[in-house]
């Protein structure tokens, strides 16, 4: 946790996540084939200035609390046909993860 943020990370290495799904106007940091997918966390990276605002030459602030988080191939790319070990780790900031529906 930086000096720019006062929370923890609301998640936990282990923890299953989905990328939200919405549409955002302008700058964004979450690719569109990500959103709506579900993954692990592996790594909390730390906290940073938001990148959505720095873009427009805003603060970034409150800090937002970035994640490596893992997804399977398979699940990203419905017509995977490489090894079902295959897997994606992407940095995607603590706004565009909420906890994975539980199956």
């Amino acid at each position: 946790m930086s000096a720019e943020t006062s929370r923890p990370p609301k998640f936990r290495l282990g923890d299953h996540v989905r990328v939200d799904d919405r549409e955002p106007l302008g700058h964004c940091r979450a690719p569109h084939f990500i959103r709506g997918r579900t993954g692990t966390v592996v790594t909390i990276q730390g906290a940073f200035r938001d990148p959505e605002r720095l873009a427009y030459h805003r603060p970034g602030l409150p800090a937002l609390t970035l994640y490596k988080v893992r997804f399977d191939q398979c699940v990203l790319w419905p017509d995977y046909s490489g090894p079902e070990r295959d897997r994606l780790e992407l940095d995607i900031y603590e706004n565009w993860l909420e906890p994975a529906p539980t199956t």
